[in-house]
């Protein structure tokens, strides 16, 4: 058995995609289906050819809503603090800083709750992420 993608829908694909651009994933394939009118953009972590994220954007507007309830995707990225300042850089909101050197959350512009794992365990706790308070919900 082999892990294909986890398929999630989105209402803005670029601002999606410049998300996960953000994380380290890039863009490997996409599929327009006129028919059906949606659109398939499949991203993956460079190097390695394991599992996917799909994005589905249905061309017609659609609200999604329980993002929360679909649980979250995980990555594990070699510096949990880089990471979380580079995305914070560009915008990102932190929902649960690394306090303990080990573990944050983001939130994809659709509410899709991102776990970002550091690599190796927990660095030694810094500032300003080790006494940052929480931010909405992740």
């Amino acid at each position: 058995m082999k892990f294909l993608h986890t398929m999630i829908r989105v209402t803005d694909p670029q601002a999606t995609i410049r998300f996960f651009n953000l994380l380290g994933l890039e863009e490997r394939r996409r599929m327009e289906n006129e028919a059906g009118r949606f659109t398939l953009i499949f991203l993956g972590v460079p190097g390695d050819e394991g599992g996917e994220v799909e994005l589905t954007y249905n061309w017609d507007p659609e609200e999604y809503d329980g993002g929360r309830n679909f649980g979250h995707l995980a990555y594990e990225v070699d510096d949990v603090h880089a990471t979380c300042q580079r995305l914070m850089d560009a915008g990102v909101t932190i929902n649960r800083p690394p306090r303990e050197g080990r573990m944050a959350f983001v939130r994809t512009p659709d509410g899709i709750s991102i776990e970002l794992l550091n690599k190796g365990g927990a660095q030694t706790p810094a500032e300003p992420w080790k006494s940052m308070p929480n931010t909405g919900v992740w």
